[in-house]
């Protein structure tokens, strides 16, 4: 006997599966492949669960135990009505792997999430795409790159995908956006949780091109062990990933590694043999995991011209060209500043102005495209666009 209501009864479906302890991403998609989106599965006998691959008699077992206890099926029923409800909330959309806008990249890959919660456009997730990621320990080099690689891509037609995390990933987002490209992000946690950016300085302008999609539910917190999963997707939804900055150890390395499981193309930015930074990208190259690029074009080559229409050229002089809207301590600052990096403390000292309120003006100007800061919080004037 079916307990669920027949509107959106495949996505309560799926909720209902996950919560079962045993049962991830590759087993609920057995099981959907063995059943389909039927509710009859609740009523089904232990053998018949047991036959479908990846599901011995233990668990098959616990999963007609689950499904035949009524406190735990109103629990579970409970839990998984309150995520819709979540989810309209937020206007967010809850993409089942059945539903034919769920990515099909993302179809291809070992363990795909069988429910994908999708804040913002859904559409955006079936453009052609390339994953740009790197260190939350940018610098400022590997900031003007990932700027200049999400720009030129975003011209050519393709999505720009990334963590929404500090550093790289938060380049190359800002830099679609300003190009008037679209950019998807994967979080780590729940789609309400957008903990990089509480202010919302970026992720609003995100969601009206773009999207912001996780696999975990909605509520959940940035847990360490969720990042390897979400590194995953970020690969998993792209043709293909560019490292731009990354030490040997690293999320960036490890959504390179997914990449290459998934049969994907990577791409790296070699850099100095002397920085830290690039190691990780250094050794991808010389390993012969990844190819080496010194422009966008190298990975145009590689993955061939989009179907979708390339945006104007003449675009990318446009942030440039817009006049800026500074406040009377953002315009000190920016009259002190060149071209040449300043420390923070000298700024303090020249303005007169607190370190801890002076941080919040340099990260508007920041965000304003108006400087850059370099590593040892050093801030210089932005240079103009190539």
């Amino acid at each position: 006997m079916s307990v669920l209501p027949p509107e959106r009864g495949r996505e309560l479906l799926l909720l209902i599966l996950s919560q079962i302890p045993g049962i991830g991403p590759a087993r609920t998609n057995a099981i959907i492949a063995r059943f389909g989106p039927d509710p009859a599965m609740l009523d089904a006998d232990a053998p018949i669960f047991a036959e479908t691959p990846g599901i011995g008699a233990r668990l098959a077992a616990d999963i007609v135990a689950s499904f035949a206890s009524k406190s735990w099926m109103a629990r579970a029923l409970d839990a998984a009505n309150r995520q819709l409800e979540l989810a309209a909330g937020l206007g967010a959309t809850i993409l089942s792997i059945l539903d034919p806008r769920y990515p099909e990249l993302l179809k291809e890959i070992y363990d795909p999430p069988p429910l994908l919660f999708v804040r913002g456009n859904p559409s955006a997730l079936a453009l052609p795409s390339v994953a740009i990621v790197g260190t939350r320990k940018a610098s400022a080099y590997g900031r003007q790159v990932a700027e200049q690689f999400s720009r030129d891509l975003v011209l050519d037609g393709y999505a720009v995908v990334s963590g929404l995390a500090y550093g790289i990933d938060m380049t190359a987002h800002r830099a679609a956006i300003d190009s008037g490209g679209t950019t998807c992000a994967v979080l780590g946690c729940g789609i309400d949780t957008i903990y990089t950016d509480p202010a919302g300085r970026l992720w609003p302008k995100m969601l009206e091109r773009g999207a912001i999609i996780s696999e975990e539910w909605i509520g959940t917190g940035p847990a360490p062990g969720n990042f390897p999963r979400r590194n995953r997707l970020i690969s998993g939804i792209s043709a293909g990933t560019l490292v731009v900055e990354s030490d040997i150890t690293g999320g960036s390395m490890i959504t390179a590694s997914c990449a290459i499981e998934q049969n994907r193309e990577v791409f790296a930015v070699p850099g100095s043999i002397f920085s830290s930074n690039s190691r990780g990208t250094n050794i991808l190259i010389q390993r012969c995991h990844a190819k080496p690029v010194l422009d966008a074009r190298d990975i145009v080559a590689e993955l061939g011209p989009t179907a979708a229409t390339p945006l104007l050229r003449s675009t990318r002089h446009s942030e440039d060209a817009r006049p800026i809207e500074l406040s009377r301590e953002e315009s000190v600052i920016l009259d002190l500043l060149g071209e040449e990096a300043v420390h923070i403390d000298t700024i303090a000292e020249a303005t007169g102005m607190p370190v801890a309120a002076l941080l919040v003006h340099l990260f508007e100007l920041e965000m304003k495209r108006a400087i850059v800061q370099e590593s040892g919080q050093l801030f210089r004037t932005r240079r103009p666009s190539p």
